[in-house]
Order: structure tokens, then C-alpha cells, then sequence
């Protein structure tokens, strides 16, 4: 764990330069506005430990597979979200002298990511090695209110010279992911032009086909007026720039504008790119960085007032929580039904950048109660479009009849993830799809998206779970074979609890899904029936037997859920008894070490637990966290808040505070090593549940929400914002009382700590 970065409650801030953390910075820092976003990377040359990370929303590469032993369904190819053409890039030379913080002597280095504005704001003073010294102020942004635009302000004052000055003004598009399979370059060009004051690179995917188009124009002022300087423009090779030649007057700052626009031809035609490019770029530079800016602040603003969560009185504990919030919100603003949410967001090209079973299972819940319900609807409508996908994928697995199998990885629908263990064993993902729908339905009420889109996928997954299942004459009952649960330090186990309670599940919700559109809509029924040439009786006789008889592996002696056959052949040993140096697993220990252990990855049978926690009482929930906490590493990011849920609900407050630590700064402090490959975007919805649904308490049973709140002692007071039903609640919790204010919409009746209370404004 590292703790460098200063505690405050808007803002992330880095005092002083050090290089080996600078890549764990660069992810940290991360901007984006939901069609892009970038590493927080310098403009100025680095030749020091960095990684340059541009990426557009939709566009990625289908990376060869690569493996030692190829088997049969393994998928073609692994996703990748592609480092896009760079823009960022201001280089600096003066004189003979290039500005590179790796070989000056920094001094007062402090970077700052306001998240309140989305603004990134970076100053140092700098000595070249001859001497001239430099102090530079630079601010950067990717525009909330236009998605295509970014801006920089970068300001560079000469403190003890006069000299000549070269700036070098690029569009680069030839570029290199760092998880490339074969060291492969990705992007091809297309056009490029350079005219003083203009660079453009059109390039596009091998393979895929897309399209990004990225041009800059730039203003440089000297005393609040324009200076062209000598200007010349060169050309290679997937590269375009501009290289301007002034003074740098002694005590007189130079001010570079940079804008840039960045078009992709999911958005535009692919011939009219260029031209659309140079018309954004227009009128960016007519706006001007104060005006972009401030249009960009005023999104913001409305965002915090839709999803901010405010804590008092622990300063560490609020920088956490806004910072996975920011992150969230930059990564997926809900306007376009074709994205979704990447692992990493713009942060960093680990895990491909793609779309995971983390969208449905963590990240819907923020998004129902932060944004309007269309947000989140058009996440369960992406996974709609991807049906065909998923029968696609079962047929290669060897299903039939219409089964789908959704992917454990995906950019298009088609499973792209090429891990044995996880892309055929961890099946439970495609059940997430269907608790989404019914955690869906619960919170708006909008039981139409069963009608027009929900059943048809419920079809689909249901008759995954009837030919995945297999009858046991041993048990007399169903048992599920060869499977990964949520704990991905198991392979190939046989009934893992949560794997085989999820598909019975969605085996009854199915059910009950047919049954509902049948009686409300008999006309859509009528034509799901045919389309999906759906044998009512036959099949539905079928789930409900497997659901009926499905088999749930239980130690009676400890009244405990078993994590999956054999478990109890395991030396079970707890977390605190690992040496430190053991630790984290995943990089210490091999791989068969791990799996002959007892140890888990992030919550298996507790995430069963969570999802269906009405099914438990109190008792049952307690004796299988303390069972199956102490012998938790939490190497996964999205283990630790469901942690924190269910501690909340047993009273353990001391437990869930320090869990809750761990999921909102895990990236900030850096818990896992991992930081530098990027954030861990999806997980950090766990940290908004934490808040609302773990100290909050916050439910929705039949229609109702339900709070039994709690606040940690560490805290004076947290408050948070919820979107229901037509209505918006704010909920404050201090340690004397729990206020609950309707701040739009209808009376509504909550239930507080089991007593009905009327909201009315």
C-alpha cells in the first residue's frame, strides 16, 4: 500500500515528483468524458518509467489468441481497446536543450485532479542541465459538454534567461498497445495534413475497420496577445505537426492553447472525418479554453448534484468515495446505448478495455440511483443487442436450441477471453445478465422491459442453465460440473454454490417472466413464441424441475454453505496467519499453489449472499461471513465492498469501516500493486454500494425503499442522493439522527428502520 497522494475532499493531489510512482499517477490522474479519455501523461518529453494511454469509447482491435496449446471453442481473438493517436504532446526545447523532467532538477512538482471541474492541473519549476531555469503551469481537460474535445493551457515562464524556444506541436498515431499479443501496431493511416496551425492524422484499425480522426490547432500568446512565430509543418509516417520557433523572454510567461478534436466514424461517415474534424476544431478555437472550460465545469456541476456523496469528519474517507464516483462518471455518461463500461475505463489497456459480467452485477446500481432510468436501461439494452452473440457463443461450446452463453469478455457480443478456466468455467456471468433485469425492475418499476426486451434473453439464458445442468442418480439431484465460481482461485470445480444457486434462480425468474408477458401482453408472447420457437410446457416443466432439484453443496456440522465440493479437503488457514512477504498471492505464489489452497480471491458464497440476501436469516449470513472472511485476500477489486454490505447488515461497524477503506482507496493508495496498468473502473460502483446499501442500509422490497442506516464512528455525518421512481431523495445520517428529504416528485412512503415514514416536499 502507498499512501503519497495528500487527503482532500475534492481533490487528488501529488507533491513532488517520484518517478517510480509516476505510472501509478498517470492511471490516478486519468481524464475522460465518456467518447474518450487519456493517461495522465506529460506533454513535455519523459524519458523516465511512463505510459502513453489515449483511447476512444467503441473502438478496439481483435488481437490474435495466444496460446501455448490451442483447444477446441477457444475464442480467435482477445479484444483489445486500442491506444488511440496521442494529442497531448507539447515538446519543449531551449536552445539546444529538450525539457525532459527525467533529466532536470524538479523542484516544487505538484499535480492536482479537481474533480469537482474535471480539470488536471500540473506545475513545477524545472533546471536544465545548462543552468536556464523554468517554471511551468498546465491545465488539461476532455470537454463533458462535447465528447469530441479536448483543451490544454500550458504556460511555461523563464526565470533566469532569454532564449529561443522550439515547440513541437504533434497529432501521433503511431502508437503501441503495451498488451499487444505480438507486438503488433494497430492503426493504419488514412490522411494526414499539416498547415501552420493545423495537424491532422486520419488513421484507422487493421481489421476492424474504424476510423479516428484527430486534429489539433493551437494559440500561443505572449502578454494576453497572439504570436505566430516561424512556423514549419512536417509529415511521416501515421504523424502530423507543427514546429513553432519564438523568444522566451526573461519573467514573461508563454501561454500555449491547444485544442483538439477527436472523431470516430462510429459517430461520422467515413468520408466526411476530416472535414467534420476541422469544423469541431473551428469552433473549439472560436470558443476559446475559458468558455470550453467552463461549459465543460457546468456538466460537472449538474453531475455532483445527481450522484455526490458527502462525508464529515474524515477527509480520507470522502477523497475515496468522490474519487470512484469522478471516475465512474467520466468513463460512462449513459448517451449512447452502443458502449458500456471497461475494467479500466481511459485508464489503462489491462484486460483488453473491455465490457465484463462487472457492468451488471456492480455498476447498475449506481447508475439506477444517479441518473434518469433510460442510463440504465441502455445498459440492459446493450446486452439485448448482444443476444444473438451469445447464441453464437453457446453454439460454439456445443449448446443448442437457442441457448445463450453471454460472454466473459466482449466488445461486440462475441466472447474474446482466452483463459480456459475462465472463458468456459465461469458461466455464472451470464446469470448476471438476468439479475440486472430484475434488479431493474425492482427499483424503476418499468416491468415493460420484460415485454419488449427481457424475456426473449431470458429464453435464451434459461435454456443455457437446462442443458449446462446434469442429472446426478448418485445425489438425485442436479448437479453443475467443470465450472470457476466468483472466487477465480478455484478452476474446474464441481457444484460451486453460488454458480449452481444463481442458474436455479434464473431458471424460476424465467418462469416467472413467461408467465407475466404471457398474461399482460399476449400479442408481444404470441411473437416471442415464434421467433424464439418456444415449447411453453415442455421447457418451463424442465426449469422448474432443475430448479426444483438443484443439488447445494452444505457442511452440517458448521451449519455452513460449502464453496464448492471438496472444499473441506482444503487446510483451511486464515489470512492473518499468511506471512507479509506471501502477499498478494497472485504475484508471490504459483499458480498451483494457489489453487490446492483455501484461500479466495473475493467474495464466492458472500456474493450469493449478497445478491440474495432476503433468502438468509441473520444466523446463516453470519456464521458463513465469519467462515469465509478470515480466509479472504481480497486480490480482486470487487471483493471488498460486498464485504463491507454484509458486515453492515451483521453490526460489525469497525469491519465494514475498514473494508470500506479498502474498496475507495484501492486505487488511490494503490492496495493490489496494480494501479500503474490502470484503475479498476467497474469495481468502484462497489464503493457508492457501500455507502447507500452497506452503512445506509438502503433496499427496495415489493416497490418500497427500505433504510437501516448506521454511521461509522470515524464520521460526523454522510449524506447521498437517490433517483426513484419519478422522485429524488436525499438521505442524511449524522449520529444523532437520520433525515430523509423528498426534494422532487410525489409523496413517497420509505420504510426507515422498519417504521413507515411519508416523504412530502
Amino acid at each position: 500500500m502507498k499512501q503519497y497522494l495528500k487527503h482532500h475532499e475534492w481533490h487528488i493531489i501529488e507533491d513532488g515528483l517520484n518517478p517510480h510512482y509516476n505510472k501509478i499517477s498517470e492511471s490516478v490522474f486519468s481524464l475522460g468524458n465518456g467518447r474518450m479519455g487519456q493517461r495522465a501523461t506529460f506533454e513535455e518529453d519523459y524519458s523516465g518509467e511512463t505510459h502513453q494511454g489515449s483511447y476512444v469509447a467503441g473502438v478496439y482491435y481483435p488481437d490474435k489468441t495466444r496460446v501455448g496449446w490451442w483447444k477446441n471453442g477457444y475464442p480467435e481473438y482477445f479484444a483489445k481497446v486500442l491506444n488511440a493517436p496521442s494529442w497531448i504532446e507539447i515538446k519543449i526545447k531551449i536552445g539546444d536543450q529538450t525539457l525532459d523532467l527525467a533529466k532536470c532538477k524538479v523542484e516544487k512538482f505538484r499535480r492536482v485532479l479537481d474533480m469537482q471541474q474535471g480539470l488536471l492541473h500540473r506545475a513545477f519549476t524545472a533546471t536544465l542541465p545548462d543552468g536556464k531555469k523554468i517554471s511551468v503551469d498546465s491545465k488539461r481537460f476532455c470537454s463533458m459538454a462535447d465528447g469530441e474535445i479536448g483543451a490544454i493551457r500550458y504556460e511555461i515562464t523563464p526565470l533566469n534567461f532569454s532564449a529561443p524556444i522550439t515547440l513541437t506541436l504533434p497529432v501521433d498515431a503511431d502508437v503501441v498497445n503495451k498488451d499487444s499479443n505480438y507486438d503488433e501496431k494497430f492503426w493504419e493511416e488514412v490522411s494526414k495534413e499539416a498547415t501552420p496551425g493545423l495537424a491532422i492524422v486520419n488513421a484507422q484499425t487493421k481489421k476492424t475497420l474504424f476510423q479516428v480522426c484527430t486534429g489539433i490547432q493551437y494559440d500561443i500568446q505572449r502578454n494576453g496577445k497572439s504570436i505566430t512565430g516561424n512556423v514549419t509543418t512536417n509529415l511521416r509516417e501515421k504523424y502530423a505537426d507543427n514546429v513553432v520557433v519564438t523568444d522566451l523572454q526573461e519573467g514573461t510567461p508563454l501561454v500555449i492553447f491547444k485544442y483538439a478534436a477527436i472523431l470516430s466514424s462510429e459517430n461520422h461517415p467515413k468520408d466526411q472525418m476530416v472535414k467534420h474534424c476541422k469544423a469541431k476544431l473551428k469552433e473549439a478555437v472560436a470558443a476559446g479554453f475559458d468558455k470550453l472550460f467552463a461549459d465543460h465545469a457546468k456538466v460537472w456541476a449538474h453531475k455532483w448534484e445527481e450522484c455526490d456523496v458527502t462525508i464529515e469528519g474524515d477527509v480520507a474517507a470522502q477523497q475515496g468515495i468522490r474519487f470512484n464516483i469522478f471516475q465512474l462518471t467520466q468513463t460512462y455518461t449513459g448517451e449512447d446505448e452502443r458502449l458500456n463500461i471497461g475494467p479500466k475505463g481511459f485508464t489503462g489497456e489491462k484486460y483488453g478495455g473491455s465490457t465484463y459480467w462487472d457492468t451488471e452485477a456492480y455498476c447498475l446500481p449506481f447508475f439506477l440511483s444517479t441518473a434518469e432510468p433510460k442510463v440504465a436501461r441502455n445498459l440492459l439494452v446493450y446486452r439485448y443487442k448482444h443476444l444473438g452473440k451469445a447464441i453464437e457463443n453457446a453454439q460454439k461450446l456445443g449448446f443448442k436450441d437457442g441457448a445463450a452463453f453471454y460472454p466473459f469478455v466482449t466488445m461486440n457480443g462475441e466472447e474474446c477471453h482466452n483463459e480456459w478456466e475462465i472463458t468456459f468455467e465461469e458461466i455464472h456471468r451470464t446469470s448476471a445478465m438476468a439479475y440486472a433485469m430484475r434488479d431493474y425492475i425492482d427499483y424503476t418499476g418499468d416491468k415493460d422491459y420484460l415485454t419488449e426486451f427481457g424475456l426473449e434473453v431470458l429464453i435464451g439464458i434459461a435454456r443455457f442453465w437446462n442443458q449446462r445442468a446434469t442429472w446426478s442418480e448418485d445425489k438425485g439431484k442436479y448437479v453443475v460440473l467443470g465450472v470457476t465460481g466468483p472466487n477465480e482461485y478455484e478452476n474446474n470445480v464441481n457444484n460451486n454454490w453460488y454458480t449452481n444457486y444463481l442458474g436455479a434462480w434464473t431458471l424460476r425468474f424465467a418462469r416467472e417472466a413467461v408467465d407475466y408477458v404471457k398474461t399482460s401482453n399476449p400479442k408481444r408472447y404470441a411473437e416471442l413464441v415464434t421467433k424464439t420457437k418456444f415449447e411453453e410446457k415442455a421447457e418451463t416443466d424442465r426449469w422448474k424441475h432443475i430448479s426444483d432439484n438443484m443439488y447445494y453443496p452444505y457442511d452440517a456440522k458448521r451449519k455452513v454453505i460449502l464453496q464448492q465440493d471438496g472444499f473441506l479437503d482444503k487446510e483451511l488457514i486464515r489470512v492473518k496467519d499468511l506471512k507479509p512477504e506471501d502477499r498478494p498471492l497472485n504475484q508471490k505464489w504459483s499458480w498451483d499453489r494457489i489453487l490446492r489452497s483455501c484461500f479466495i480471491k473475493q467474495a464466492d458464497v458472500l456474493q450469493g449472499i449478497f445478491l440474495f440476501e432476503d433468502d438468509f436469516d441473520l444466523d446463516t449470513i453470519r456464521r458463513n461471513f465469519d467462515f469465509y472472511e478470515p480466509m479472504t485476500v481480497h486480490e480482486s477489486s470487487l471483493s471488498p465492498c460486498v464485504h463491507v454490505i454484509l458486515a453492515s447488515k451483521l453490526g460489525y461497524k469497525e469491519q465494514a469501516y475498514e473494508f470500506y477503506l479498502r474498496t475507495s482507496r484501492l486505487d488511490l493508495d494503490d492496495y493490489n500493486n496494480d494501479t500503474e496498468e490502470g484503475c479498476h473502473i467497474t469495481s468502484m460502483a462497489g464503493t457508492w454500494m457501500s455507502v447507500v446499501k452497506g452503512f445506509g442500509g438502503m433496499r427496495v422490497r415489493d416497490g418500497k425503499l427500505h433504510f437501516t442506516p448506521f454511521i461509522p464512528d470515524q464520521w460526523k455525518s454522510y449524506s447521498f442522493r437517490l433517483e426513484f421512481r419519478d422522485r429524488v431523495i436525499k438521505v442524511k445520517i449524522s449520529s444523532d439522527k437520520t433525515e430523509t428529504i423528498l426534494e422532487h416528485g410525489e409523496p413517497l412512503e420509505v420504510m426507515m428502520n422498519g417504521k413507515p415514514v411519508l416523504l412530502k416536499k
